[in-house]
């Protein structure tokens, strides 16, 4: 077996595979071996089928079969030993005059079309690119802050007449006029919230209760005959209060009121983390680090995508595989017609040249990405989906088994990896390029953010092209 590159120019050339007859000879004749131990024909026993007869069934389809896999594992081989850094995919040269007779041709030759990636000059050191640096506006983190206090508060008993947000509690007894209905139901640690009561008349006989008072009122009519609230109120099921409508009196066991968590060791705690954060002062400032934290990714995105305009524009002369490229897209996509092929080139050219100069970048400076990377990103991203519910001071190992789960998809590692390695790389650049630093506050990148995206969607697609 014999195998070469014929190159037509720097960007396309020919990949010639020969096979002899010796190559390929031994492996169809064991093929249709085992065929022949397993036959079954009508008047030959099993594995004593003439081997004339096998030949005649099996023999052209093993034989392309067995031509195949060699030649498919031989161009593999041959790519990567020679370490040829190619666009898209080796096509086969399908023209009259390279086909191959497989009944004829004892010595068989394949040719398959290939785009070579170009070599370049990339003066990373002109470009100057432009990374914001955001600004939190107070009254943001003020707000953002209440809702800590919100949700970190509780409800408290109080022995002041309730308004309507408090939570009053006690029995629930079905009344008939001036007494406890005979056998009628009784309902212990039955919870009211005047504000949910839709009956003005009955929500106004709550307001101002306290302790020891007690309150005559329909449920129905309270809630306006919605089975769902009334039977929550009961305790029951919509089923069990079908046929409904006494009056019940509540007494009132406690009242309870919401208070907001104070601005104290015990809230820092809980959203930073024991000890993260001792004073008022430097709980503010964490928290304005974390929220700001969370405009990382589009911070990171603007800044590359700045970085890849540049760059895309310091290869304007680079000389691409074009007419292969194209040929290759027709190929990967039959319901793409060339006319829309050579309509979405351009863009798609941008894409591929950005590409390839970021893994120019990755192989020369020997960026690397190890496993340790992959899984810290897991853990980032984990972290951030969170944040997004406000969860931000989760334990270490809810983390690190949400990102062990992230690890477990394929698809996820893929995305993963990517995510690590653009890491990275916007790392290099930083070092390497001129940044232009801009501040502004984070309303203000919103709107950047904003008309970034109206600008460059649907147009813009994100998947790499494949090398």
């Amino acid at each position: 077996m014999k195998s070469t590159l014929n190159t037509t120019n720097e960007v396309n050339g020919t990949i010639v595979i020969e096979l002899e007859k010796a190559d390929y000879q031994g492996k169809v004749e064991e093929s249709l071996n085992q065929f022949r131990r397993k036959a079954q024909l009508p008047g030959f026993r099993q594995g004593k089928v003439p081997k004339s007869v096998i030949q005649k069934m099996y023999g052209k389809a093993v034989l392309a079969d067995e031509v195949n896999k060699l030649v498919t594992d031989e161009l593999a081989r041959f790519l990567q030993d020679n370490k040829l850094k190619i666009l898209g995919e080796p096509l086969p040269d399908e023209s009259e005059e390279k086909r191959v007779d497989l009944e004829k041709d004892e010595t068989m030759t394949f040719y398959f079309n290939v785009a070579l990636t170009p070599e370049f000059e990339l003066p990373v050191e002109e470009l100057k690119v432009t990374r914001y640096t955001l600004e939190m506006e107070p009254e943001l983190l003020d707000k953002q802050i209440q809702i800590y206090q919100q949700n970190y508060g509780s409800y408290l008993s109080i022995e002041e007449e309730a308004v309507d947000t408090d939570l009053i509690k006690g029995t629930l007894t079905e009344w008939e006029g001036d007494a406890a209905k005979e056998d009628g139901r009784v309902v212990e640690n039955a919870i009211l919230m005047p504000s949910y009561v839709k009956d003005e008349t009955v929500k106004k006989s709550f307001i101002g209760t306290k302790v020891g008072d007690h309150v005559v009122f329909n449920p129905m009519t309270a809630y306006d005959n919605n089975e769902a609230e009334v039977a929550s109120l009961l305790q029951d099921t919509k089923e069990g209060i079908k046929g409904i409508d006494s009056d019940f009196r509540f007494d009132i066991a406690e009242v309870t009121r919401y208070k907001e968590a104070e601005l104290d060791q015990g809230l820092f705690d809980k959203i930073l983390g024991e000890g993260a954060a001792d004073s008022e002062e430097q709980f503010r400032e964490k928290v304005e680090a974390m929220m700001i934290a969370q405009f990382k990714p589009n911070v990171d995105h603007l800044f590359i995508h700045e970085a890849r305009d540049q760059i895309v524009e310091k290869m304007s002369d680079v000389v691409f595989p074009d007419e292969q490229l194209k040929k290759w897209l027709l190929a990967t996509d039959e319901n793409r017609t060339p006319e829309e092929v050579d309509e979405d080139y351009p863009a798609i050219l941008e894409d591929l040249k950005f590409y390839v100069a970021k893994q120019k970048i990755v192989d020369e400076n020997d960026i690397k990405v190890e496993i340790a990377d992959v899984e810290a990103m897991a853990v980032e991203v984990a972290r951030a989906q969170f944040a997004q519910y406000g969860m931000t001071n989760l334990p270490a190992d809810v983390l690190q088994n949400y990102a062990q789960g992230l690890l477990e998809k394929e698809e996820t590692v893929r995305s993963l990896y990517e995510q690590a390695t653009e890491s990275k790389l916007i790392e290099w650049l930083m070092e390497h390029v001129t940044v232009i630093e801009k501040s502004v506050t984070t309303k203000e990148f919103g709107e950047i953010v904003e008309e970034h995206t109206r600008l460059h969607t649907p147009e813009e697609q994100d998947e790499e092209p494949t090398q």
